[in-house]
């Protein structure tokens, strides 16, 4: 009997050259969030001349792929989009595209999924059924995965994985743990309104500035005295526009930020409370506005069960494979996938240990194409793991 871990090392180590070229590829033909029209066709090129029958989602960009016997199927995902950011690597493969880049490593995942998806193929049989999920438009809020769940694409999926660069792990070592990896991110936009007056007559009119300033400082601040602390729940604002002259109270102001929070309970209160605390500061001031809360997505909570299938296949990989992940404060749309069935996501090391850890979205973001050997093999096998 054929040993499957064997013939996925055997096929990696005949392959690894072409992972490295279809990583730089499609780094340097990178496309915005609904876009990637060419990394679309690009990967079902490839998945077609291996004999698989890959699936567009409705939206023309992304797909879907089933892999093996039917029945549950394990669910394995990768994203597809670029940001909006100039590159500055210097590197020869760099993005031909000016301001759009793989600055996240969605590059380095849809290679590591193509190379999973060929090696799979390869094998005479597979133990159970895996469905490929080639995601577009993670980088914009709420996210891509939204479209894939309507599509149906988790039909018949019992459990789903993610694998998500991270530069502050050595290539080799892959973090994982169970429970919140990410968090919820929604994002705050406040308007103000007012009449304006002379800065030596703030008696007469509402003083938008100083409203800016009780919200600035009240917002977080109350909000850090409403939530548990061990929530890591974090208001920042990103943003504030008003004025022009030092003697004049200005007309209209604005105000964007963000609210992040580790606890996927606190991330339901958010939206009303934050109303509530903005109603309370600007109360006293008599300033009109207008208050836009956009939820964002939930936190990346990994299922116990789930994680320990994914601790295994890390182990495969070398004894000190397997290491330890801090929650992360940022948002990741693959949370919305574990609303609907169980599931994990894992940190694949992309650091190559010496020099600078350079952090992702970030003009400068590049990884040791090593990893993407190390991806194929932790993902392959998870689709070979007993269910």
């Amino acid at each position: 009997m054929i040993d499957l871990h064997a013939a996925v090392d055997a096929w990696i180590l005949d392959h690894t050259a072409e992972l490295s070229l279809w990583r730089r590829h499609i780094h340097a033909h990178p496309e915005l969030a609904r876009q990637e029209y060419a990394t679309t066709a690009f990967v079902v090129g490839h998945l077609e001349a291996a004999g698989l029958s890959p699936k567009l989602l409705p939206g023309g960009t992304g797909l879907t792929c089933d892999i093996g016997p039917s029945g549950p199927r394990v669910g394995l995902r990768a994203d597809m989009d670029a940001l909006p950011l100039q590159e500055f690597t210097g590197a020869t493969y760099g993005s031909t595209v000016p301001g759009v880049s793989h600055a996240c490593g969605h590059d380095a995942h849809t290679t590591v999924l193509l190379g999973t998806a060929l090696a799979l193929a390869s094998l005479p049989d597979l133990p159970f059924g895996v469905r490929l999920i080639f995601q577009p438009a993670e980088e914009v809020m709420p996210g891509g995965a939204l479209d894939v769940v309507a599509a149906g694409a988790l039909e018949g999926v019992s459990k789903i994985f993610a694998l998500h660069c991270d530069p502050r792990l050595e290539v080799g070592k892959v973090g994982v743990r169970v429970g919140a990896i990410t968090s919820a991110a929604d994002t705050v936009e406040l308007r103000l309104d007012s009449p304006g007056g002379h800065t030596s007559r703030p008696h007469l009119t509402t003083d938008l500035v100083y409203a800016l300033g009780t919200v600035i400082t009240g917002l977080p601040g109350m909000l850090s005295r409403r939530i548990d602390p061990r929530t890591s729940t974090v208001m920042v604002w990103g943003a504030v526009v008003a004025g022009q002259a030092p003697n004049a109270i200005p007309q209209s102001g604005m105000l964007t930020g963000t609210v992040r929070t580790g606890d996927h309970e606190t991330w339901a209160l958010l939206e009303p409370m934050v109303g509530e605390i903005v109603a309370g500061l600007l109360a006293p001031t008599g300033v009109r506005y207008e208050l836009l809360y956009k939820r964002g997505v939930p936190p990346v909570v990994n299922d116990p069960a789930v994680t320990r299938t994914f601790e295994n296949a890390i182990r495969r990989v070398g004894p000190a494979a397997l290491a330890d992940t801090a929650q992360s404060g940022g948002g990741e749309d693959f949370s919305w996938y574990l609303e609907d069935i169980p599931g994990a996501m894992a940190r694949l090391g992309v650091w190559s240990g010496t020099g600078p850890q350079l952090d992702i979205h970030q003009a400068t973001f590049d990884l040791d194409e090593r990893a993407l050997a190390v991806g194929v093999k932790v993902m392959t096998g998870l689709a070979l793991e007993p269910n």
